[in-house]
């Protein structure tokens, strides 16, 4: 009964949310925003593997009476395991951050994705060979044994995992994503050693069913935070693209202006004779300093469509208003609506005490308010 509750939570939760991506990535691709799109599909590959496993498992178990315990379903499992785990590797160099890659990032980056995803497959394949060939019908090796050839692989990405989301978040300043990301790791690595341990050392310890149980709940629990902290590092992605492609610029037209800067002092100390090649420099450094200063007042108080919404319904109802009032109106959660709030804040420099009034107010000076989608009776 556990494992068709597994199944059935997996294959719903899985589907539902790989189809949510897919529409994610179909609209991220049509404005080719080439930073996101490559995370989005292998994130969503990876959540769809598992909700197409639970719904084959699922469908075999109920309507085809095979048993959960069956070879051929683990065979399938373990199958949908590696190829869940592909799919996450391929991902990983996506994540962006400004720290080092670990050693299984720089491997994945070695290669193109035909020949990662080549080499991967022909390694797996002859070591599920040799598995398969020991196992299949010989009733002496249990499926612990099974699993073994997933194992592995399976602390690897798992590992590789945790140091990547806890690089990307850091670099957003979102440091308090390290207990979750921890928390997935350490999920994975109990549902992983779940797999392996035979049920004939269980027994002296616990029950069947509570041990059952301990699997189903891990399993659920380490897919659940895995989806939570994609949603997180896609909304960060979202948020924060306009904001780094900007300080890409930024940075390029400042380093265009200490080189031009450079050449104008070589060139009036060479010859002072130059003077027509002397203005034209001076000329591009004043345009120059001009974009410069174009983007710092961007980069201060740019807003982007949601933070304007949220801002201007603040505005409207503020005074009158919870924060936890305001976010039901908008049909979003109070977590949500007050990381729109601090990153808000961050953008206006606002801090200290007084920061709802000082919002209100920039809102109502900035005519900002009409960009409200609620009504404050």
């Amino acid at each position: 009964m556990y494992a068709h509750i597994e199944s059935t939570v997996t294959a719903i939760v899985c589907l539902v949310t790989a189809f949510v991506i897919q529409r994610i990535y179909d609209k991220e691709r049509k404005q080719k925003n080439m930073n996101t799109i490559s995370g989005i599909k292998w994130f969503g590959l990876a959540i769809f593997s598992w909700g197409i496993g639970a719904f084959v498992t699922l469908l075999f178990s109920n309507y085809l009476t095979f048993s959960t315990s069956s070879k051929w379903l683990i065979y399938w499992s373990v199958f949908i395991s590696l190829i869940n785990s592909l799919f996450i590797l391929l991902s990983l160099p996506s994540i962006e951050h400004q720290k080092n890659r670990n050693m299984i990032v720089r491997i994945v980056q070695r290669f193109s994705v035909k020949e990662f995803s080549m080499l991967f497959s022909g390694i797996f394949s002859m070591i599920a060979f040799v598995f398969i060939a020991t196992s299949f019908n010989n009733q002496d090796i249990n499926n612990s044994f099974i699993w073994l050839i997933d194992i592995p692989i399976s602390l690897v990405v798992a590992l590789a995992l945790l140091y990547e989301l806890n690089k990307a978040f850091t670099s957003r300043n979102m440091k308090f994503m390290y207990l979750p990301c921890f928390l997935l790791f350490i999920l994975i690595v109990i549902a992983v050693s779940h797999r392996i341990v035979p049920y004939e050392m269980v027994q002296e310890y616990i029950s069947l069913s509570n041990w059952s149980l301990i699997g189903i709940i891990t399993a659920l629990s380490f897919k659940f935070i895995f989806i939570l902290l994609f949603s997180i590092l896609l909304y960060s992605w979202k948020f924060l693209s306009e904001k780094e492609q900007q300080h890409s610029e930024f940075m390029l037209l400042e380093t265009e202006r200490n080189t031009l800067q450079s050449e104008n002092k070589k060139l009036k100390i060479a010859n002072e004779s130059h003077i027509d090649t002397i203005q034209s420099l001076t000329k591009k450094l004043n345009r120059t300093k001009k974009k410069i200063s174009k983007l710092k007042e961007a980069s201060k108080t740019e807003l982007s469509d949601r933070q304007q919404e949220v801002l201007a319904n603040l505005g409207i109802c503020g005074a009158k208003k919870s924060y936890t009032e305001i976010a039901e109106a908008m049909h979003i959660s109070v977590d949500g609506f007050q990381a729109h709030i601090y990153q808000i804040k961050k953008i206006l420099k606002i801090s200290g005490s007084g920061g709802k009034e000082q919002l209100i107010a920039y809102a109502t000076e900035n005519d900002l308010l009409k960009f409200a989608t609620i009504e404050c009776e």
